[in-house]
C-alpha cells in the first residue's frame, strides 16, 4: 500500500509541476497552487523517505521523477549568480502596509541606496510619504501609490487599471543616461474563487505596456500575482522580470515573516538587470523588491 501511495503521489506532483498551466482554474484554486509552486519540491524528500520505508525500488524511482521535474524548472534559480557589472539606475518597490505605523522607518531603510522607489498602500501625508519627501527631491503620488526619484519626473498621469478608481500611475524620469518611462501599479487582489478583478487589471496593465512606445519601460509594484502564476504570462514577456534575470534565489516577498511567494515585481524593457534582491520593510506584511539596471 505504501509503495502504491508513493507512486501515485509522485505522479500527481510531477504532473502538477510540469503541467500546472494546463490545469483548469477551478474557482481560483490553481492560483494558490501556482503561487507556491516551488515549495512542492519539499514533497520529494518525504516521498523518498516513504519509498525507503516501503523498501521498494519502484517507489524510489517514482519519487525521483518529481524531483527531476522540479530541478529542471527551478534548479537554475538556486545556483544563478547576478551578472553584476556597472549599473545606471537602482530601483525598488514596496507595499508599505496601510496600517503600518512604522512605514516611515521602513522606507527610510530601503531608500538610502536607491534612485527610484515606488510605494503602494500609502496614506496621503502619512509617515512613509513624509519620509520619502525628505529623502528624494522629486515625487509623484496619486491615491495610494507613489513614485519618488532623485531625478526629475515629467509627463505624469494617473491610471485606472480596470478597477474603477486610480491605483496606478505613469511618469517619465529623466536620468543622466536618458529617459525611463515608469509605471507604478497596485493591481487588484486575488483570492481563492475571486480572481476576476485581478485578471482584469492584469489585462489592462498589458494593454498599457503594449501601447507604450518608449525605448525604456519600468513597471514597479504589487501586482498580486506570483512569478509562477499563469497570469504573469500577460506581462513577461513583453517585459523582463529583474529577479529572474539577475536575482539570487526566488526573491519571495510575502508574507514578510516567512515569505512563500512573490507578488511584488520589478519588470523592465530596454535595459539590462545587473542585480536584484529583497529588502526588509519594517512593519509591513511585504518585503521590498530591489534591483539595479544598466541602460
Amino acid at each position: 500500500m505504501l509503495r502504491g501511495i508513493v507512486v501515485v503521489v509522485s505522479a500527481v506532483v510531477a504532473v502538477v509541476l510540469a503541467g500546472h498551466r494546463l490545469i483548469p482554474v477551478l474557482g481560483g484554486f490553481t492560483t494558490i497552487v501556482e503561487s507556491v509552486l516551488p515549495w512542492l519540491g519539499w514533497i520529494v524528500p518525504l516521498l523518498l523517505v516513504a519509498a525507503a520505508l516501503a523498501r521498494s525500488a519502484v517507489a524510489t524511482a517514482a519519487a525521483l521523477v518529481p524531483g527531476v521535474v522540479w530541478a529542471v524548472m527551478f534548479g537554475s534559480t538556486l545556483v544563478r549568480s547576478p551578472p553584476g557589472g556597472p549599473s545606471d539606475l537602482a530601483v525598488g518597490t514596496v507595499n508599505v502596509g496601510v496600517r503600518n505605523n512604522a512605514s516611515g522607518e521602513a522606507v527610510r531603510a530601503i531608500a538610502d541606496d536607491l534612485d527610484l522607489l515606488a510605494a503602494q498602500e500609502l496614506t496621503p501625508g502619512g509617515p512613509a510619504a513624509k519620509q520619502l519627501n525628505r529623502t528624494f527631491k522629486h515625487r509623484y503620488a496619486v491615491s495610494t501609490v507613489g513614485l519618488w526619484s532623485r531625478y526629475p519626473i515629467s509627463k505624469r498621469k494617473p491610471l485606472d487599471v480596470g478597477m474603477g478608481w486610480v491605483r496606478a500611475l505613469r511618469a517619465v524620469v529623466t536620468t543622466p543616461k536618458g529617459e525611463v518611462t515608469v509605471y507604478v501599479m497596485h493591481l487588484a487582489s486575488a483570492r481563492p474563487g475571486h480572481t476576476d478583478s485581478r485578471d482584469t487589471s492584469l489585462a489592462q496593465a498589458r494593454k498599457l505596456i503594449d501601447a507604450d512606445t518608449s525605448e525604456r519601460v519600468l513597471l514597479l509594484g504589487d501586482l498580486n500575482t506570483a512569478t509562477t502564476d499563469r497570469g504573469m504570462r500577460g506581462l513577461t514577456p513583453p517585459l523582463t522580470d529583474a529577479q529572474a534575470a539577475a536575482g539570487d534565489g526566488f526573491g519571495f516577498t510575502w508574507p514578510a515573516e516567512f515569505p512563500i511567494t512573490r507578488p511584488d515585481h520589478i519588470l523592465f524593457r530596454g535595459m539590462t538587470a545587473t542585480e536584484a534582491g529583497v529588502a526588509p520593510a519594517t512593519g509591513s506584511d511585504h518585503r521590498a523588491a530591489v534591483a539595479s539596471l544598466r541602460f
